[in-house]
């Protein structure tokens, strides 16, 4: 039944406030719809300049795949942003045109790699080997007619303006054979300059020695035909290589020994002898890296080694850093403690502090001759905290619980303070002792908190590269492995010394090979970690 009284006037409700009207506010928001569609123009128009610019590099490299994907790419993002609506695109596209980019295809290029030869003397195509072969055993033929020579170079590329014995002019650079140009000649008949390229003087000449030596300029298509190259940046002389490619037999020719090289189908060419000529090329090889891996066992043996202290390391330093700042934790969350945000502070600035300055400022402390350690704190000792293997070890440990117990002391801090005090005064007035309300009630709950992070830190220190790299660079080193492995290098550090080190060579694919390995560890140790974490829920 209604209260209002009848014939009562009911109150209406306000209208809505009217939005401003007229020429004016037409016109600025024509104005603000023109700014954003030019403001789109320009953003686009250098989105596809940049875009063009690398499939026009592509096509060069005739890369027809990767310039199919580009071309496709920049098409669907001019669709996306000059399409009226579409709003949830043009907000995704950024994200995932760039997760593709630096997550998606690096992921995917890694793991191609992994089942490829890829590595030195390994890097290229085919052809690149044959026309780098016939380059590297260059000799200059005896009686070579001279070819009055000017050094050009035009935006970075250096290549020969020649006058032949025959007084025509020649242009060339060591990616195309010499064709012949119309040029400006001296009074001698020497060309001098030619149109687009700027001819060296003498002084640049001297500035770019070292470059202007090594050039090679073929003489045509032909690689057997030999190639032009200076001494002196003023003339050039005819060489050829003491191998001759046979194309129709994909053969090598030694001239000077008769020697036979044939494609061994491993990616080099080889003589019967099982000598390789370098360089090679890159081929699939299969499963060979991870074959090589598990089998050669200068690799296996150095390999389980790094693996099983990859773990040690790993599981020691989470359980060390977290047990220690978990103790802090406790001891600075004392109701009664005086001064415990001074205390909290002091707790965290090993953690504020860049992590490889202190590997570098430890790596002075722990010097066996000049080191704080061991000239201060030990008299004068001589301790090789870092060149022992079981030593190098410990330390490894100690600086990582340096540096990890700030951030176990500021989740334990906080995973203690989140737990309702009335558990455990519950606990005390049933008779519990202080230990026991700890291990029963405040441990499991803080593990349900904690858990989580204990899997990152692990997965985190798994591949912990800067302080290994920073402190002992993987050493000491074992000297009768297979592969540049040390006492404390873990397999992160194996990866970089395979992929990039100096000692045994780069061999990009078994590093690739590596790197899925560690994909899989970590991967499968994070899901059962995970799972068992399950468990602790039900205390929440």
């Amino acid at each position: 039944m209604s209260n209002t009284t009848p014939g009562a006037q009911q109150p209406l409700l306000a209208p809505p406030a009217a939005r401003p009207s007229g020429p004016r506010t037409a016109a600025r928001s024509h104005a603000q719809t023109v700014r954003g569609l030019l403001i789109k123009i320009a953003l686009l128009g250098i989105v596809d300049a940049i875009a063009l610019f690398a499939m026009f590099i592509l096509v060069m490299r005739e890369e027809w795949l990767v310039f199919a994907i580009a071309a496709v790419v920049t098409v669907i993002i001019n669709v996306i942003y000059l399409r009226p609506g579409w709003l949830p695109a043009k907000y995704l596209a950024p994200g995932v045109f760039f997760l593709a980019v630096f997550q998606i295809f690096v992921v995917g290029y890694s793991g191609y790699i992994a089942f490829t030869n890829y590595g030195d003397g390994h890097n290229s195509t085919k052809e690149d080997a044959i026309e780098s072969i016939i380059a590297n055993s260059l000799t200059r033929v005896p009686d070579s007619p001279t070819y009055r020579l000017t050094v050009v170079e035009q935006f970075g590329t250096y290549g020969f303006l020649v006058t032949d014995p025959d007084g025509d002019t020649l242009l060339g650079t060591p990616e195309q054979p010499l064709e012949e140009v119309d040029a400006e000649e001296d009074s001698t008949g020497k060309a001098v300059s030619v149109a687009g390229w700027t001819s060296l003087g003498f002084g640049d000449l001297l500035a770019n020695q070292s470059i202007v030596v090594d050039l090679s300029v073929p003489l045509s298509d032909d690689p057997n035909d030999g190639a032009l190259r200076t001494p002196d940046g003023s003339s050039a002389y005819v060489y050829t290589s003491d191998l001759v490619y046979d194309e129709t037999a994909d053969t090598f020719t030694d001239t000077t020994g008769g020697e036979v090289y044939v494609d061994g189908g491993d990616g080099s060419f080889v003589n019967e002898a099982g000598r390789e000529l370098q360089p090679g090329w890159k081929i699939d090889v299969g499963f060979e890296n991870f074959q090589r891996a598990f089998t050669n066992e200068d690799i296996r043996g150095p390999l389980l080694s790094v693996t099983l202290w990859t773990f040690a390391f790993a599981i020691l330093s989470v359980a060390s850093t977290f047990v220690l700042g978990l103790f802090l934790a406790i001891v600075f969350n004392a109701p009664h403690m005086r001064g415990k945000k001074i205390y909290r502070v002091i707790m965290v600035l090993p953690y504020a502090f860049p992590g490889f300055l202190s590997a570098l400022v430890f790596l002075g402390l722990f010097n066996e001759q000049f080191g704080f350690f061991n000239q201060v704190l030990l008299g004068g000792a001589s301790i090789p905290w870092l060149t022992d293997p079981w030593l190098a070890k410990f330390s490894i440990l100690f600086v990582n619980l340096w540096l990890g117990f700030p951030y176990m002391f500021l989740i334990c801090t906080g995973a203690l303070q989140s737990i309702p005090e009335e558990l455990s005064e519950a606990a005390t007035v049933d008779g519990a002792k202080p230990f026991a309300v700890f291990r029963l009630i405040k441990f499991p709950l803080l593990l349900v908190s904690v858990a989580p992070l204990l899997i990152s830190s692990f997965a985190f220190n798994f591949n912990n590269f800067n302080l290994i790299y920073m402190l002992t660079g993987g050493g000491p080193r074992d000297i009768e492995a297979g592969v540049d492995a040390g006492a404390t290098d873990i397999l992160i550090t194996l990866v970089y010394k395979v992929a990039f080190g100096e000692g045994t060579g780069r061999d990009y694919g078994l590093a690739s090979a590596f790197a899925i390995l560690i994909f899989l560890i970590v991967a499968t140790v994070s899901i059962i970690s995970f799972r068992q974490t399950k468990a602790l829920e039900e205390l929440n």
